[in-house]
Formats: C-alpha cells, structure tokens, sequence
C-alpha cells in the first residue's frame, strides 16, 4: 500500500516549472488527456479553498482511521456517482497542492493536502487490487478485445462530465456489445481512471505492483491451461518422437490461442489501463509476459535442435507444422512483443525459425541420401509393389500436400529449396523433367516441383537397380510395371499431379507400357514362335505333331513361370492379360483348325493336343494374380501334371 510518510516539501524559491521532476507530481501536461474538471479556469485562492473542503470531506469518508469511513468493500461497487466524486476530488486535490507549492511551499494547508492525497492513494490502490482481483472473468484475453470500441477517453470519464444519473456508462458500445463485454468494458474503464489518476498524481509505482502481480498469474495460469509446460533440456533430448509428434500438435492449437488470445489481449488490456503512460505501460507488460513468451517458444526451440536419429527425415512434417505455426503468428508476435524489453522473446522466435528452416532442409537431404543408401535385399517373388516403393512415394505424397500452392508451407518449402537449389546432375534432371507452366503468383512454387521430380527421378533410378536382383529377366519387367504403376497412381490421385504436372504423366504411362511390352517379349516369345509362321508350306503330320508339342511345352513352362507373378493393378493386369491373348490365340486357333483333323486318325491325340482354343483363353485368365493355379514340386512336375489328360479333364470342367 501506499507509505504514509511520502513528503512533498519544496522550496519557496521552486518555479512552477520545475515541479514536473517531483515524484510526487507530474507535468500539468499529464491532465491533457484527462476529462475537463469544473475547475479548469485559473485556480484562485478561493478555488483552493473549496477544492480542500470537498477533498477532506469526501476523501476522509473512506479512510479507514476515520470516524465517517463507510465499511464498505468497494467504492467503485457501491456507488459509481460517488466514485466519480471521489476521482474529480483528488484531481482537483492535486492542482490545489500545485497552486500552494507555487503560492507558499510551507503552507499547514499544503500539509493537509499532502495527507489527503495519501488517504485517496492508499483508497485508489486498494481500489484497483480489489477491481482486478474480483474480475478476473471480465478481463480475460476474449473479453479485452473490447477495448476496440472504447474511446481514448474512457467510459468512466464520459460518465463524468455528464450529469444525468441515468446516463448509461456503456452507451458508446450499444447495443452490438453483449453484457458480458459491457461489464469488461466498465472494469477496463474503471481501471484506466483509477491508473491515470495515481500516475497523475506521482503514484504509479503502487498503481503498477499490484497489476503486475495478478496479471502475470493469470498469464502463467493461462499457459498452464494450453499446456504449455517448462520443459529441461535433459529431459527433452530423452523423449521418444512419438511423444514429441504429440506434444507439437497441441503446442501448435495452443500457441495460436496463446499469442491472438492470451498475450495479445493482454496487451490491449495493459496499453488501455496505462495510457496515460506509455513507459509504465511497457514496463508492466514486460515483467507479465516476458517470462511467459519466452517459456512458449521453448518448445520449437528444443525441436528444432534435437540431436539426429534414425529416420530423421519422417521429422520434416513436424518441423513444419511447427514453421508454418509459427511464421503465421509472426506479425501478432512483432506487435504483441515490440518493446525492446522484449527483445529476448522476438530473437528466440527468429532463431527457432532460422533452425527449423536449416532442420527442413537437412532432412530433405537425408531422404535422398535414404534412398541412394538403401541396400535391402528383400524383393517379392511375385514382382509386387517393393516396401521402398510405398514408404517413398507415401514420403513424397505428404511433401506435395504441404507444397500446395498458395499455403505457408509451399511458401517454407518454396523458401528453402531456392536458397538451396539442386546442383547434381543437373543436365539429367533437365533431360527428365520439365517443370510445369504455373500461374505468376505460383511461379515460387517450381523449386518443389523440380525437387518433387528429382526425388522421384532418384527412387526410379534405385528401382531399376532393384529390378536386377530377379535371375528372371520377365519377372524383373513385372516389377518394374508394378512398382511404376503405383507411383503413377499416387501421382495421380495427389497434389503430386499438379506439382509436376502432365507432361510427366504422360511420359511415364508410356515407360509403364514400354516395360509392360518388354515383359511380353521376356515371358511370351518362346509361346509365340512355337507356332509356324503363316506364310510356312504346308506341314506333314509328323511336323504338325511336332509342333503341338513344341507349342505344349512353351506354353506350359510360361504359363506355370508366369501364373506365380501379380500384377497389383486390376485394369493393368486385364490389358496385360488381353495384350497376350490377342497375340497369341488367333494364331493357335488357326494353327488347331487347320491341322487338328490330320491327326484325328492318332491314338495319343488327347495327349499331344492338350489345349483347345477355348481353354487357352480360360487358362490366360488366371494369369497375374500371385497364386500358381497348377501344384508340382517342381517345374518338370507341373508340366507333367499339366501334360496329363487328367490334368486337362479337370480343367475343363472348371472353365
């Protein structure tokens, strides 16, 4: 509380305009921005007279020493008509005292005015504690927003230099303001008059400490409430990543409420109350969010220099979830956190950025460093979609959405890439890949298409590596069709297309059905030329026996080779499976017709023509789904099994 023994002795030869360095007054400059008083002509000695009767009167009323001292709580709560009475007292208190420092600085009335103006500080400061500390609702962060439709000058001095008792205090909001506001904006208002008046008077030092002391604990709670927790250095570097994948989510919700909600409406509520004071103003909400801002952005900082780990690349959605969180609310932040009192909190912010920007780019780096390093022997035996193939294209799917255009994350991404353009091969990725026309205001968005191109470009090239670990060149082509195929379709059903745009598609369906053609050339040339060519002289029936047999046997080791392959993609496998039967059909069907009833007269022709044109479509069918349709414990087995009337019996009851 105010000290009592707070002196105002000045000598008699102290001119008027050295009073401004007082502590006990400030420059008559100060009351510019307050309401006019009924005594705003020159002070008299008449006028000093009255302004102490009325002090002495009103103002020993709520000294609790006095007789007269009304028991009761709050004076703002009990009576603002006499509220604005005891504020107009001690500010025309405050010009008598002037006018007796200037008139006789040993005056007894500069005495009693001096102890009167202890009395209404010690009130005024018993005051503002207590409107802070029972509204702490009506000053949270939303309610503060208010303070938009409030006037410099606040309600409270509207309502004083208005003298109908019915005058509503809040009229300047109207209806458009809710209850709930109305009331924030009276306390707002109650505690400017009650700051500007002891700032006024040389006692803003008491005014400050209990404002600072509860609003720094409602700031603290607040972060307390969002999560936002101290977190050490040790203990950090421990977490595992699942931990800190959690804990940046919510830090990102809670950072948005923190900053536009929590400091930002502190702010406005702090700039409001101490208006008067531009200094003071700063100083309180320094000591209040200083500490705070810097423990939010704690977090970011730790993230962005945490050591390395395996599979540091899977980080960069993360760090710029917490890029973008943090890039967005940099305006709030350079203007909730101007003063240079809180430098600290806007060059911890930078850094992080400055750090997050470097980690992006590192894992970036890692994931093509993951690729070309990746050394696993483990294929399909079937030719399907490789593990690599899923983790990197589902990497790369999740980098395109956070690239697309017009979002803060295309412009991080945008932003990084072109500090940190490609410089190997260059001349390959230009043969490879043409970046998409985009839109002027897209045109920051080309780096992450080419560095999107130069990824896939790098995968492709680590598949067809991959491709040769198979000893069958058909099924290598199979892998190869399959593993295109479901980058094509990833491509095509993400933001990936638009990226790196149609002329790349279109390339790489024809490579896709390149591949799909030279598997039929690896798998089926055996089958096609077993058959003789049209334009051949007629064969005897020992030479079309023959060729049965040859015909036989190459169909039978590429359909058994052949049925244990997948083709993933229905339509894909269907247009596979339709390729080789309208090569390869037609001709046999031709072929059976034509020299089937020479060998009517033979014995075996149930074992030497095993195939009717029918059942080689019914037998093509089953093709590409990954399952052998025929057992054997080896190849000469199943083709005998396949080689068997029995075989073929049973296959023809099926079909």
């Amino acid at each position: 509380m105010v000290k009592m023994a707070k002196s105002v002795t000045f000598s008699t030869s102290s001119s008027t305009s050295n009073l401004s360095s007082h502590p006990s007054f400030t420059s008559l400059a100060s009351f510019n921005s307050l309401p006019a008083s009924p005594l705003s002509q020159p002070f008299s000695q008449s006028m000093m007279e009255e302004a102490l009767e009325s002090a002495e009167l009103i103002i020993k009323k709520w000294d609790p020493n006095s007789q007269s001292y009304t028991k009761i709580i709050s004076l703002f709560r009990h009576s603002r008509k006499q509220a604005k009475e005891f504020i107009r007292c001690v500010r025309d208190l405050r010009k008598a005292m002037h006018f007796l420092v200037s008139q006789d600085s040993k005056s007894d009335k500069l005495v009693l005015a001096q102890s009167l103006m202890q009395i209404g500080m010690s009130t005024l400061e018993k005051e503002f504690f207590q409107i802070l500390s029972s509204n702490r609702d009506h000053l949270d962060p939303d309610s503060t927003s208010v303070q938009s439709t409030i006037s410099s000058n606040s309600e409270f001095e509207v309502y004083m230099e208005n003298d109908d008792d019915e005058y509503d205090e809040l009229k300047k909001a109207g209806e458009s303001i809710s209850q709930v506001e109305k009331a924030s904006a009276l306390v707002m208002s109650d505690l400017k008059v009650i700051a500007e008046t002891m700032i006024s008077c040389g006692y803003g030092k008491e005014c400050i400490k209990s404002y600072k002391l509860i609003r720094k604990s409602i700031v603290d709670e607040g972060l307390h409430l969002l999560g936002i927790e101290k977190v050490k250095t040790s203990q950090f570097q421990k977490m595992d990543w699942g931990v800190l994948e959690h804990m940046i989510k919510n830090w990102v919700k809670a950072a948005k409420i923190g900053v536009t909600t929590l400091f930002k409406g502190e702010k406005l509520l702090c700039d409001h109350v101490f208006s008067a004071s531009v200094t003071i103003g700063q100083s309180c909400f320094n000591q209040i969010a200083k500490e705070a801002g810097l423990n939010l952005f704690r977090l970011p900082e730790l993230v962005a220099h945490k050591e390395k780990k395996q599979h540091h690349h899977e980080r960069i959605f993360k760090l710029l979830d917490l890029y973008a969180a943090i890039s967005d609310l940099w305006p709030d932040i350079e203007m909730i956190f101007s003063f240079d009192s809180l430098a600290s909190v806007k060059t911890l912010v930078l850094s992080t950025l400055k750090k997050l920007k470097e980690s992006i780019h590192t894992c970036l780096k890692e994931f093509e460093t993951m690729i070309h390093k990746d050394s696993s022997k483990e294929i399909s035996p079937e030719g399907g979609v490789h593990k690599l193939t899923r983790t990197t294209m589902s990497f790369i799917s999740s980098l395109s959405v956070y690239s697309r255009v017009l979002s803060v994350y295309s412009r991080v991404l945008s932003e990084i890439l072109t500090e940190h353009p490609l410089k190997r091969n260059s001349r390959l990725l230009e043969s490879y890949f043409t970046a998409p026309i985009l839109e002027d205001e897209h045109v920051n968005n080309q780096a992450c298409s080419v560095h999107i191109a130069w990824l896939i470009l790098v995968f492709l090239c680590k598949l067809d590596t991959k491709a040769e670990s198979y000893n069958d060149v058909s099924l290598s082509y199979i892998f190869l069709v399959n593993n295109l195929q479901f980058v094509i379709d990833t491509v095509c059903s993400s933001q990936l297309k638009n990226l790196i745009g149609d002329d790349w598609l279109t390339k790489h369906k024809a490579k896709l059905k390149s591949y799909a053609e030279k598997y039929e050339k690896a798998a089926w040339t055996n089958v096609f030329v077993s058959l003789p060519a049209k334009t051949s002289a007629k064969l005897s029936p020992e030479e079309a026996t023959t060729c049965f047999k040859r015909f036989h046997a190459a169909f039978a080791g590429a359909y058994l080779k052949q049925s244990s392959c997948i083709i993933v993609d229905a339509k894909l496998r269907d247009d596979l499976k339709v390729s080789i039967a309208r090569k390869l059909v037609p001709e046999y069907r031709e072929f059976y017709e034509k020299y089937l009833p020479m060998l009517r007269q033979d014995r075996n022709i149930e074992m030497l023509v095993c195939f009717k044109p029918d059942n080689l479509e019914n037998y093509l069918s089953d093709l590409f789904h990954g399952t052998p349709m025929l057992s054997g414990s080896s190849h000469s087995a199943a083709s005998a099994s396949l080689s068997s009337p029995s075989c073929f019996s049973i296959r023809c009851v099926k079909h």
